[in-house]
């Protein structure tokens, strides 16, 4: 089947599923971006542009705009669920009524559902039952895909013949694909990542310096580990791309939201107030729940988590618990 001819729906008309939708359409794939807001849906149909979340690069016209998701699900081969990682359940709901026979479904979402502490692919598979599945994650901040700078990710999924079939739809020239069996790794470390930027955010607009945020950045690669290995993850997952990877662009990057909540946070603004002056979904907060309670469930000590989750939910001095960080008593390194 060539590009042409292999038509592939995006929900989620947010930043990443909006490159993501570029990405393929200059690979010549007809593609259907969906939002689940009728009237804006419309205004970026206009104008070609979705100025909210990714403002400055015109969509093409073999990209489709379309509020209607069962059009969507229907006339596509391959899925991309881009929504954020708490409606996800919502969403799928919503393709009860749609036949799945021979669909690829790839999640590119980076959270844990707050209610059941499950990730993407575990949610896919109660609501939806047994498909074909893989997760795309990495080091992808939207709008360097977007300019096609060079950028690599990993895609995961139980099957093989799924897994080699995604990477090849979404390799490009500039954005490399590399595959993996880990789903379970590759999803933890996409989504818990985001609960390290926020604390490496916080450092940063407390005015501590890199020695500060690089620890917290390399403490926090060995506490998402710790997480993974006792859930049944793959440990050497984390040193790739979705995880060592992900975490560095996710802490580094100006263009972070989950770097840029922890900055307001540590320069002393309350989180409803940041959460209210934004429309981007800062998928870290939620997650904070999450890992939170996926840590005591697992019994696995995850300092860094605990630190951002008593900072944004039970009132925690953000400079005292980033000391107190520092201040842990020694023990195994690799521990």
């Amino acid at each position: 089947m060539s590009n042409k001819d292999m038509k592939i729906g995006v929900l989620g008309d947010g930043g990443w599923g909006t490159t993501l939708a570029l990405l393929l359409a200059n690979k010549g794939y007809p593609v259907s971006l969906w939002g689940a807001f009728p009237a804006y849906v419309e205004e970026t149909r206009k104008k070609r542009e979705n100025v909210k979340f990714l403002p400055g690069f015109k969509i093409p016209e073999n990209v489709t705009l379309i509020s209607d998701i069962h059009r969507v699900i229907t006339e596509s081969k391959v899925i991309v669920l881009a929504v954020p990682s708490q409606y996800m359940r919502s969403v799928l709901k919503k393709f009860k009524k749609d036949a799945l026979r021979g669909k690829i479904l790839v999640s590119v979402a980076k959270g844990i559902e707050v209610q059941s502490l499950q990730v993407m692919s575990e949610v896919v598979e109660e609501e939806l039952g047994k498909i074909a599945f893989a997760a795309l994650s990495g080091p992808c901040i939207a709008r360097e895909i977007a300019l096609k700078n060079p950028a690599a990710s990993s895609v995961a999924s139980t099957d093989p013949v799924v897994c080699a079939t995604v990477r090849k739809i979404f390799t490009t020239e500039y954005f490399n694909v590399f595959e993996s069996d880990d789903v379970l790794g590759v999803e933890l470390g996409g989504a818990v990542k985001n609960v390290i930027a926020i604390a490496s955010g916080i450092a940063e607009g407390l005015g501590f310096g890199s020695n500060t945020r690089a620890a917290l950045f390399a403490r926090g690669v060995a506490e998402i580990a710790r997480l993974g290995q006792a859930m049944g993850a793959k440990r050497e997952t984390f040193m790739g791309l979705s995880g060592l990877g992900d975490l560095a662009t996710t802490c580094l990057s100006p263009h972070s939201r989950n770097r840029w909540l922890g900055e307001e946070i540590g320069k002393g603004k309350n989180l409803k107030e940041i959460l209210k002056g934004t429309e981007m979904v800062v998928e870290g907060v939620a997650t904070s729940k999450s890992a939170w309670q996926l840590a005591k469930k697992h019994k696995v000590p995850m300092p860094i988590t605990e630190a951002v989750y008593g900072i944004l939910f039970q009132e925690k001095n953000p400079r005292e618990a980033v000391q107190a960080l520092m201040k842990r008593q020694s023990h195994l390194e690799l521990d």
